[in-house]
């Protein structure tokens, strides 16, 4: 016999939840709201930026609006573009939103560098006032401008002793480092990191002070200078002395202070990495410490020494704000950034600092190609 119960068990619930799509439906006002929301998000924003420019904006406005419509304009424009997607069928819906959410980066991507890098080329064939195709007039003449080529031989020397002197100090202090007490070596570690923290053009003002001349006779208010005078020796104008590039060397000085704690962090993880096991077998084979570091730490933590090594190398290429705030390229320091920037606001040869640019692209190209890859194979190892 058959109760109410048994027949109420037997009957199908409701759905409490909303209805599943369809994989063949689309939902046209969705679509509609997400295309026009897009579009009133970019140019709202767009506005909102290009006022700022227009107009004489406080900072601290500049600020405000600067974070309300970044912000806020990124949320509206991924809230508009996950309607538009849900508005596409389901299954084309859910191959498209992957790259619809990254189309935004995209964008930037191409706004912001593939087109000013391909803009940058074309100019680099134009004359000083980029109307006016020339060939390969600006190459010519940035080949044969000695300024061009000192430059060219000081950034070379750059990249021979900073980032081979980067990452010899931060392997050593991390090394050194890490056989102190654990308090010890925090403080030690955070002191020597601490220059991470300074710009570029503060640290250079700083060694500006150090490096400071005055002449026979008068107070010597650089640091170094000072102490050279009070061991009995005449002052020194050390950043004017380009003698076997001794200038040029001081100012890689500033450099290396400053990305040695970059160095020695990342070396440090990496050595703390290494298996114990490994280093006790070497010790039970009779290998001293030395050999244990040469022949058992460095090459399980070579690929850490690759990427220090080449992310300094980048750097270096790049070097600009050392240079330009103490010398500002004179006295025979000049690289290839303060070059461009000379040659494009002190004498308005769009042409020729465009074509430096692009020899400087060439030049960093191959060093992020190779660090791309060893990424991808350290990757891959793991």
């Amino acid at each position: 016999m058959t109760t109410s119960a048994d027949k109420a068990d037997t009957t199908t619930a409701p759905s409490a939840g909303p209805p599943e799509r369809k994989p063949g439906s689309a939902q046209p006002m969705k679509a509609v709201i997400g295309v026009v929301g897009i579009v009133i998000t970019i140019a709202v924003v767009g506005t909102a930026f290009q006022a700022m420019n227009i107009y004489d904006v406080p900072r601290i406005m500049q600020a405000v609006v600067a974070i309300i419509a970044g912000v806020g304009g990124a949320g509206l424009l991924f809230y508009f573009i996950n309607q538009l997607v849900e508005a596409l069928p389901l299954r084309l819906s859910l191959k498209v939103i992957p790259y619809a959410f990254l189309l935004p980066a995209f964008g930037l991507l191409v706004a912001f560098l593939i087109y000013p890098t391909v803009q940058t080329i074309i100019y680099s064939f134009a004359n000083d006032t980029s109307t006016e195709f020339v060939g390969f007039d600006n190459y010519t003449y940035v080949f044969g401008d000695e300024e061009f080529r000192r430059a060219i031989v000081n950034t070379l020397l750059w990249l021979a002793i900073v980032p081979a002197s980067t990452v010899v100090i931060g392997l050593a202090v991390a090394v050194l480092a890490d056989k102190l007490a654990p308090t010890a070596e925090k403080v030690a570690k955070s002191l020597i990191f601490l220059p991470m923290a300074i710009s570029m053009v503060g640290a250079a003002t700083i060694w500006r002070f150090v490096y400071a001349f005055e002449p026979e006779g008068e107070t010597q208010i650089g640091l170094l200078n000072a102490v050279w005078t009070t061991l009995g020796f005449d002052p020194v104008s050390w950043l004017q002395t380009s003698t076997l590039n001794f200038n040029d060397v001081l100012l890689m000085v500033i450099l290396i202070w400053l990305q040695a704690g970059f160095a020695m962090v990342l070396l440090s993880a990496a050595i703390k990495g290494v298996p114990e096991d490994t280093l006790e077998a070497a010790r039970i084979d009779g290998a001293n410490e030395r050999k244990i570091f040469f022949q058992v730490v460095v090459p399980q933590i070579r690929g850490t020494i690759i990427a220090v090594f080449i992310t300094v190398l980048l750097m270096v290429l790049k070097v600009f704000d050392i240079v330009y705030v103490i010398t500002n390229g004179n006295f025979e320091t000049n690289v290839i950034a303060v070059l461009f920037v000379q040659q494009i606001f002190q004498f308005g040869e769009n042409g020729r600092a465009s074509a430096i640019v692009v020899l400087l692209l060439l030049a960093v190209l191959p060093a992020l190609f190779w660090q791309v890859r060893h990424f991808r194979e350290e990757e891959a190892n793991r």
